[in-house]
């Protein structure tokens, strides 16, 4: 049983505090924000606004994080997925947690305010708010959409390391939006499958439990087939070029190879590895975008531009 005193295992306490900012799931929110920094200018980003846009980003996400660990703990308690959660199991209590994720996120609002700019501070804030508020304490218990709707938090960061850069919204950052917003459903769907008993037990109206794993498995094909259609657009606007449009055409063949098999393949554990795949799938297609905006700096530093 872990200590309910904070001074009785400091190191312990540290990994609780930093699990609660959920580490993996920043990492792919932070790279999608940096992303969106580098697609910005057609030259570098400026260390001066990178360096204070990706920690108040990431400190942003990470009290979001928190707060939804605090929001949920009962929730987590329940459910074999999260039950060992640093709140279900006492090691840090409620009261510590919050005032840590208010004590971080004023912190990202500082930095971004005094050292990037006013819109991105905005943007994130309202980011956090729809993540760990509106998603987390109405949205996701409200409506079998909950992920549809909420996912709209989740793809802002590309938006945010945009405006961090160029203090406005372009119609291409909404369109790394739209890919993220798109990408979403058939993202979390799959682990919805994968842990439809523990949304049961926890009385959350995930799709599988209200419509079934059948429709479920249909939307996740839908979905991608959107996610598809929205990852050609930055092709078809000029936005990104032949790089970017070879490798998203074979990342999203294979995804779609996925939500195809599903239909036909009723194992949760291809539903498993279709949410693992997701992930995949994200980070390394805004990867492609990187070396597609990149591209012939990258071929003269070679020597073969």
């Amino acid at each position: 049983m872990a200590s309910n005193t904070l001074t009785s295992h400091p190191l312990g306490h540290w990994r609780e505090y930093a699990e609660l900012c959920k580490p993996r799931v920043i990492v792919l929110i932070v790279f999608t924000a940096m992303i969106g920094m580098f697609l910005a200018t057609p030259s570098s980003v400026p260390l001066a606004v990178f360096v204070p846009a990706t920690l108040g980003i990431a400190l942003a996400a990470a009290s979001a994080a928190a707060i939804n660990h605090v929001a949920e703990h009962r929730i987590d308690a329940l459910m074999a997925r999260t039950r060992n959660r640093p709140l279900p199991q006492g090691g840090i209590n409620r009261s510590h947690a919050l005032a840590f994720a208010l004590a971080i996120g004023g912190l990202s609002m500082y930095l971004l305010v005094a050292f990037v700019n006013t819109l991105t501070a905005v943007l994130t804030f309202a980011s956090l708010i729809g993540y760990a508020v509106i998603y987390t304490m109405y949205l996701k218990h409200a409506t079998p959409q909950n992920i549809v709707i909420g996912g709209a938090a989740g793809a802002a960061p590309p938006v945010l390391g945009w405006t961090a850069v160029t203090g406005s919204v372009d119609p291409h950052a909404l369109l790394l939006f739209l890919i993220i917003f798109a990408w979403t459903p058939p993202h979390f769907w799959a682990l919805a499958i994968y842990r439809r008993e523990d949304y049961a037990k926890a009385a959350i109206p995930m799709l599988p439990i209200t419509h079934g794993v059948a429709y479920t498995r249909q939307q996740i094909l839908l979905y991608t087939l959107i996610l598809i259609v929205a990852t050609l657009l930055p092709y078809a606007t000029y936005m990104s070029g032949p790089v970017y449009l070879v490798g998203a055409l074979a990342l999203d063949a294979v995804f779609l190879y996925y939500a195809v098999r599903m239909q036909f393949d009723h194992d949760d554990a291809l539903a498993m590895r279709t949410f693992r795949y997701s992930i995949l799938y994200l980070t390394l297609l805004f990867a492609v975008f990187f070396l597609d905006h990149y591209w012939n700096a990258l071929l003269g530093f070679v020597g073969l531009g």
